[in-house]
């Protein structure tokens, strides 16, 4: 909500903005009134005037497309200086999303959320908890000879995000790990012995780690969410296949952690179930 401003103190602040824009920019008063279009003397007057008029409307926008702020900062509508199209472009980023186990950014991105919780949705079972053998199988389509190197190289990051000092909450649909036990939909084609020792390793990991992992199932017939990993309070990065969308405003990073929260409380699964729940698709197998 913008605050009730008296005109005198709102005229003042606007002269005390306007020159600490200029400073700030390094720019004269006098290339200034060359960038607007108008008379040194105008600059001028706009700085020392000591009344409660402001200028009209075009002249402050000028001023602040000449400086590179806002001019709602200028009228002390906002604290922030920047511009919109500028705090749009600090806060939401989209960048290229290549098909690899833990690309630089992800890794990067983990690197700069340590110590704080990550929320995280794959969109299928998340690498950091597959086996050799799995991520092998899922890889070579599309790596080819070169999957076993990928796959080393990319080792020393999975055991680092294992290892850190972040909290991990992972989220899966139910039927993400039950179509991984039988072989079917996306993992049609595992061997059986392959998704024995993955359940086997998923479960131990999930017993050895907890409570630093917790992996919740939640019911994708009540609840849907597209992948999604929340940094704690850094950045919210939506996966869409080929890109990410990151979001680093509070209210969005906000907003994605709630709906994370919320796919935790109704989960079918939670963590401490989680063993056994995989035991019994074992069974099944």
């Amino acid at each position: 909500m913008t605050q009730n401003i008296d005109k005198r103190l709102r005229a003042d602040r606007f002269r005390q903005r306007l020159a600490t824009a200029l400073r700030d920019k390094a720019m004269s008063q006098s290339e200034l009134a060359r960038r607007i279009a108008v008379d040194r003397s105008t600059i001028s007057q706009l700085l020392k005037d000591q009344g409660a008029r402001l200028p009209n409307a075009q002249v402050v926008g000028e001023c602040a497309a000449a400086l590179g702020v806002s001019a709602d900062w200028l009228l002390s509508l906002t604290d922030r200086p920047e511009s919109a199209a500028d705090i749009l472009a600090n806060s939401l980023t989209l960048t290229a999303a290549p098909r690899a186990l833990v690309d630089e950014q992800i890794f990067n991105w983990h690197l700069e959320a340590q110590g704080y919780k990550i929320r995280h949705v794959p969109a299928g079972l998340p690498d950091m908890l597959k086996t050799r053998e799995v991520l092998e199988w899922e890889y070579s389509p599309h790596l080819g000879r070169t999957t076993s190197q990928a796959i080393g190289a990319s080792e020393d990051r999975l055991n680092w995000m294992r290892a850190s000092q972040s909290d991990y909450e992972i989220a899966l649909p139910l039927y993400e790990l039950a179509s991984f036990a039988k072989g079917v939909g996306y993992y049609e084609g595992v061997p059986r012995d392959l998704r024995q020792a993955q359940l086997n390793h998923l479960s131990t990991l999930c017993s050895q780690l907890y409570p630093r992992l917790r992996v919740y199932l939640y019911d994708a017939r009540k609840l849907f969410s597209s992948p999604v990993t929340v940094f704690g309070p850094l950045l919210a990065v939506l996966y869409l296949g080929r890109n990410y969308l990151a979001f680093r405003d509070t209210e969005r990073v906000q907003g994605f952690t709630e709906h994370f929260d919320n796919l935790v409380r109704q989960a079918s699964v939670t963590a401490r179930m989680l063993p056994d729940h995989i035991a019994e698709l074992q069974k099944e197998i």
